[in-house]
């Protein structure tokens, strides 16, 4: 039996097809070569450290291979790393001992010492896991986001001009364009991570309890907080914690994961909007042969990739709250809770990722139904109401509020005649009325927004 049909989560099963690129990323496998990653790179940055230089020169001038062994990182090296793990029973040690024996084959035995120089696992974690989550989001979850924003953009651009009768609390309102109603999910998704792009990933890195006690009492003449900005901003590209305790406070990991999940409750958002548009049936879907929409009823196209969208944004926007108020918490210098929890930090973004899958093939099977949106539009001139009785405000008119209530509360069906002849009957000029039975509601649309 696969691997797949015997996954306890969805997210290595029935969805592995879209999240099997996530796993560079958070899996075990990735977890251990970003270790792996973090170890060599610090070696490299402690042989340019000027006290350290001559001591170092062998390791420093092995730069090419020792950064090989991440660039080459396979699943036999990550195996053979857990092999170490079951004898050293923690996680980061067999790292420690894998690159031990690198050594040993690269001629640098001499210089083992200097793996792991001062560090706390901690060190080696809280740097690894905020880099991984960093490549992940840049190099798959922002492209996707950016993927579904260009689809919704250039939906609206399509109906930027298409009448819609808007709905406000379920009833009949004020008309609106159906490219606007799309480009306000365009417009909050832009910025919603536009903040997402300006929280930086830190990492902690100084040591047991994050004083740099080791490094300090071994070579007191070094300015170690520099040294750990500027192996962290250089060498991994991330912001280093200043003050902390063994852990990170994990403060920015919340943020971003805070950010993440307002992005997913707009996505929800849009999600339930187009269902409804479609069970309005604004919408046709595109039948793909072979397809089954229900298994008792024939006819049936349903809407199922938003809400299969819907459910799994659920899922992740629960994991994210769990997170990001979990991580920030820690008793006195460290407890071991945050360890568990950051093995699942993946888990969230996953279930976005196929969140966002789901909701790009349902947009991309979606077919305008204008003789739907005119018709709704035919049976609601009650709504050019409003257009009618502000213009007579504009021209002093007593309180044509009370009269237009009067006309479009009745049982009568309100059409394009009972209003004309509603106007007829006013005390107006005739310009005015000529300006009041233009009104429609195909054309009482307002202004376009502005779309940068």
């Amino acid at each position: 039996m696969s691997d797949a049909l015997m996954a306890v989560s969805p997210i290595d099963g029935r969805y592995l097809r879209h999240t099997q690129d996530l796993r560079e990323y958070f899996s075990e496998y990735g977890l251990i070569k970003y270790r792996v990653w973090m170890e060599i790179e610090y070696l490299l940055a402690l042989s340019q450290v000027e006290e350290l230089k001559s001591k170092l020169s062998d390791v420093f001038n092995k730069q090419s291979d020792l950064r090989s062994l991440v660039q080459s990182f396979s699943e036999a090296d990550a195996q053979a790393i857990k092999d170490i793990e079951k004898v050293t029973n923690h996680d980061v040690k067999a790292v420690e001992y894998w690159i031990r024996e690198r050594f040993e084959e690269m001629g640098l035995a001499a210089h083992k010492e200097w793996i792991h120089f001062g560090l706390t696992s901690q060190d080696v974690n809280n740097t690894a896991i905020p880099a991984s989550l960093k490549d992940a989001l840049k190099n798959n979850i922002r492209p996707k986001m950016e993927e579904v924003v260009s689809k919704l953009d250039q939906m609206s651009e399509d109906w930027e001009d298409i009448p819609m009768l808007a709905r406000t609390h379920g009833q009949p309102a004020s008309p609106t364009r159906l490219g606007k109603e799309i480009y306000v999910f365009v417009e909050r998704l832009q910025l919603q991570i536009a903040e997402l792009d300006k929280i930086p990933m830190h990492g902690k890195f100084g040591g047991a309890t994050g004083n740099f006690n080791a490094h300090h009492v071994a070579y007191p003449n070094v300015d170690w907080i520099a040294f750990g900005e500027h192996f962290l901003n250089t060498h991994l590209d991330i912001k280093r914690s200043n003050t902390t305790t063994q852990i990170d406070h994990y403060d920015f990991l919340a943020a971003n994961l805070d950010a993440a999940k307002r992005i997913s409750v707009i996505l929800i958002d849009l999600c339930r909007d187009i269902w409804t548009y479609v069970s309005m049936d604004y919408f046709k879907q595109k039948i793909k042969a072979g397809e089954v929409g229900s298994s008792a009823m024939p006819h049936k196209v349903n809407p199922i990739d938003f809400e299969n969208a819907e459910g799994n944004l659920g899922i992740a926007i629960a994991l994210m709250e769990h997170l990001s108020g979990k991580l920030p918490i820690s008793r006195l210098q460290r407890d071991l809770t945050d360890s568990t929890v950051l093995r699942n930090l993946g888990m969230p973004y996953a279930y976005m990722s196929i969140a966002m899958n789901s909701i790009l093939k349902g947009l991309g099977k979606l077919l305008l139904n204008e003789d739907k949106l005119a018709a709704d539009l035919e049976n609601n001139w009650a709504v050019a109401a409003e257009a009618i009785q502000t213009i007579l405000r504009r021209e002093g008119f007593e309180n044509p509020y009370n009269m237009l209530k009067e006309l479009t509360r009745t049982n009568e069906k309100i059409n394009g005649n009972s209003i004309g002849k509603f106007i007829d009957s006013l005390q107006i000029t005739d310009a005015l009325k000529d300006e009041l039975k233009k009104i429609t509601p195909y054309n009482y649309l307002g202004v376009k927004p502005k779309r940068p």
